[in-house]
């Protein structure tokens, strides 16, 4: 009788190990490799053992990079917002990828879609590995799609769903949630593991290309915001898209971190309702509904998310601290980049905060990461510092250097025309960002170097001095 042999794989990167450890070599993680056997786990999907005959390759025809091209057919999903991630619709045969933190509306969205594609007279199956079929009925009509003609099924065998959806008329749409609840026959392992995972996503992933299926896997996120199981799914997959946002705020954002078939880093805006997520035409507009004017310490960046330009407010707030070692928080923003510009801001400024405690919030729930909300940032706190109040109609952008310069960024003239459209009137822009911008009709006040900005701020407001600040409790 032969010796079953056994691996360890770590189910935070996939790294596999002939023996258990307490700490995985490859990522570092503690406790994270878990027993599985490696005699099933072969090409295809199918059981590689010893006794099994390797088989024989067949010949496949090459063809020339030059030749005619088409356009991938698109299915519009019914839901604009989440047309525009994709890139214009559920392309066939196409296999996507979204993950998101629990509770944050992924299978509503989901079930939204598949409902619009269903009234649209297509076959939309919606396949739960978490929930039962009462309870996504429940959500369908709390959500009011009782009527729509959505197949449903609670079932989590991998071989069974292929099984099913292969008989009868094609789908259209086919969705699976979550992935990792998914289980197939060919691997020796439990469900949720980094090898059950891959062989279950490649199982669907070859159905939907055989089939012409569009297929949407549900995915969960770790505790760090990155999606759960193994990286090599998200390279098997043809897209990615990641659903965030804070349980606090009413805002979804729906970003395409990966696209074969359209722009990457797109986003589409959803607000949360006791009706579902409803989606948000101008983003823009709601993230700046609840401004206070003439505040100090908040600004307005005019960023780009994809190809639409976003304006947004960026809170600032510093305050003198008792502690040995100031405060930094930052909610919507890199750690990084924040202290990045707090560091120029007192070596080129003379702007010393190393007393203060600084707060940075994004407002709204929108995760920035383009460095053009650098020039933005800056404002803020020294708005904040200094309690000198910004021009409420004035928005902000620009990439701030190690040496104290400001740089320009793409896309000058969209970012004005957004302002523009939304009632600002001046603009607050890199120096060499001139023949971009355009001729948008606003004011434009040209920096070179944050200097310049600080001085700026500085002459419109001062500090209120330490008995000022004595005072004002014993005055209350």
């Amino acid at each position: 009788m032969s010796r079953r042999n056994l691996t360890f794989v770590c189910q935070n990167c996939g790294a596999a190990s002939p023996r258990w450890r307490g700490k995985c070599e490859a990522c570092g993680e503690w406790n994270s490799l878990v027993e599985e056997g490696d005699g099933t786990g072969g090409v295809g999907g199918r059981p590689a053992g010893p006794g099994r005959m390797p088989r024989k390759g067949r010949k496949f025809v090459l063809e020339a990079l030059v030749g005619e091209t088409h356009e991938a057919p698109r299915l519009p999903s019914g839901l604009p917002e989440l047309d525009r991630v994709t890139g214009g619709g559920f392309v066939r045969g196409s296999v996507l990828l979204m993950a998101g933190d629990p509770g944050i509306g992924k299978s509503t969205l989901l079930i939204q879609a598949a409902a619009a594609l269903a009234r649209s007279g297509h076959r939309a199956i919606y396949i739960s590995g978490e929930e039962a079929v009462a309870q996504v009925r429940l959500r369908a009509e709390r959500l009011g799609l009782g009527d729509a003609k959505v197949e449903l099924a609670a079932e989590t065998s991998v071989e069974d769903i292929v099984a099913t959806l292969s008989e009868g008329k094609v789908p259209r749409l086919v969705i699976i949630d979550s992935i990792q609840t998914m289980w197939t026959d060919a691997i020796d392992s439990a469900p949720g593991t980094v090898t059950q995972v891959r062989g279950s996503a490649q199982t669907l992933i070859r159905f939907a290309k055989k089939s012409g299926a569009a297929v949407i896997l549900v995915g969960h996120v770790t505790k760090d915001g990155q999606i759960a199981g193994p990286r090599v799914v998200e390279h098997m997959v043809d897209a990615v898209l990641s659903f965030e946002g804070e349980g606090s705020h009413q805002f979804r954002i729906l970003r395409a971190v990966k696209n074969r078939f359209g722009p990457t880093d797109e986003i589409g805006v959803f607000e949360m309702t006791g009706l579902g997520l409803r989606e948000v035409a101008n983003p823009s507009e709601l993230f700046l509904s609840e401004r206070e004017l003439g505040s100090p310490g908040t600004a307005v960046f005019a960023g780009i998310e994809g190809t639409r330009p976003v304006l947004v407010e960026i809170q600032a707030l510093v305050a003198p601290t008792s502690l040995g070692t100031p405060r930094r928080a930052v909610v919507g923003w890199e750690q990084s980049r924040l202290s990045m510009v707090l560091a120029v801001l007192q070596a080129h400024c003379g702007v010393n905060l190393g007393g203060h405690d600084v707060y940075l919030n994004v407002a709204g729930g929108l995760r920035i990461v383009e460095p053009a909300a650098d020039l933005a940032a800056a404002a803020a706190l020294v708005s904040s510092l200094a309690n000198a109040p910004l021009p409420a109609d004035a928005v902000y952008f620009g990439e701030v250097s190690l040496s104290g310069a400001v740089r320009p960024v793409a896309q000058a003239a969209a970012r004005l025309k957004e302002a523009q459209k939304l009632g600002f009137a001046r603009a607050v822009v890199p120096e060499s960002a001139g023949a971009d911008t355009g001729s948008s009709g606003m004011t434009l006040d040209p920096v070179g170097s944050l200097v310049s900005l600080v001085s700026g701020i500085a002459a419109r407001g001062e500090k209120p001095s330490k008995n000022q600040r004595k005072r004002e409790p014993e005055d209350e």
